[in-house]
């Protein structure tokens, strides 16, 4: 138990950091950079991980990891940026909240993963509530942030998909590290073409990009697939509502959003959604994981007849 507890809050740091990050970005990081944001978040978080799995891709992974880079890393980053720095915190971090739900949708349509009753109804659940924490002040919302929200959702699904049939032959943290270098090397020009040299380096900005990218983005996902490896799928999954929990408090508490009863009402209909779509154990379980109930789960499933059986694991920072 005292180990069980201790993987659970490592596991919890990732969360958490990916969580504050919102703020974080909305509040230390140049809003007109986002290239430069993404791009000096995934590199030193890729080399660094890099660094320690000390493996490089063989194979089909040479591209795999080209084209994931691209989807999970640089269009990811750069819309979740610009996400951060147009909408409110605490808005920011109720859309993406829903990620998990819309994963089950990209699932079904593009892997023809029919999702069980059960979990589609979560879904709906999860999708209502964002719209009931967005319901009073969207005309107020920056058009722009929620379009990036809904871009990066849309992005972070397509790359789930991929990710789950592209599963054989990687480690997940090494594919992590593959594709943040990856989708960096690719932004890198871009930036430097389109927005020109990085942007200066204040103390705070130096340190909030440091955040951003070593404990938000290579910490976050070291911890993340440690407790996916030592911890029961289901209880990760719980430990995953911290990341919209830890983006509001910030939001409401530094820097003053507006979070109501509607809005409380909301991400509350977010959570159960999530929980509702949660992993269930199977109702025949196999004897040796009874024997060992923490064994290490599948961090990244393969698709399956019915994906419903269970939200996605892999994490939406």
């Amino acid at each position: 138990m005292e180990a069980k507890l201790r993987w659970a809050l490592l596991t919890a740091l990732a969360p958490l950091a990916w969580g504050t990050n919102y703020w974080i970005t909305h509040a230390y990081l140049p809003p007109d950079r986002p290239l430069w944001g993404a791009t000096l978040r995934a590199l030193p978080a890729g080399l660094l991980l890099l660094a320690l799995v000390r493996r490089r891709p063989r194979g089909p992974w040479w591209r795999r990891s080209a084209l994931l880079g691209l989807l999970n890393t640089a269009l990811f980053f750069v819309l979740l940026y610009l996400a951060s720095q147009s909408l409110p915190t605490s808005t920011a971090a109720t859309v993406m909240a829903a990620s998990p739900l819309v994963m089950l949708f990209t699932a079904w349509a593009l892997a023809g993963q029919r999702p069980h009753p059960a979990h589609l109804a979560g879904a709906l659940v999860g999708l209502a509530g964002v719209a009931l924490a967005l319901l009073g002040p969207l005309g107020a919302l920056n058009r722009t942030g929620l379009a990036a929200s809904v871009g990066a959702m849309l992005v972070s699904c397509v790359g789930y998909v991929l990710s789950a049939r592209w599963r054989d032959g990687a480690d997940p943290l090494a594919a992590t590290a593959w594709q943040l270098t990856a989708g960096a090397l690719l932004l890198l020009p871009f930036a430097a073409v389109v927005e020109g040299a990085p942007p200066p380096q204040s103390t705070p900005t130096l340190l909030a990009f440091g955040y951003t990218a070593l404990v938000a983005t290579a910490l976050a996902f070291a911890c993340w697939f440690a407790g996916l490896r030592h911890l029961p799928a289901g209880t990760v999954g719980l430990l995953g509502l911290l990341n919209p929990l830890a983006g509001v408090l910030l939001g409401t508490t530094l820097d003053g959003d507006a979070f109501g009863t509607r809005q409380g009402a909301g991400l509350a209909l977010v959570a159960t959604g999530i929980l509702l779509g949660r992993p269930r154990p199977a109702r025949h379980a196999d004897p040796a994981q009874v024997a060992a109930p923490n064994a290490a789960p599948d961090p990244d499933p393969a698709p399956a007849p019915d994906a419903g059986s269970r939200l996605p694991r892999r994490p939406v920072p």
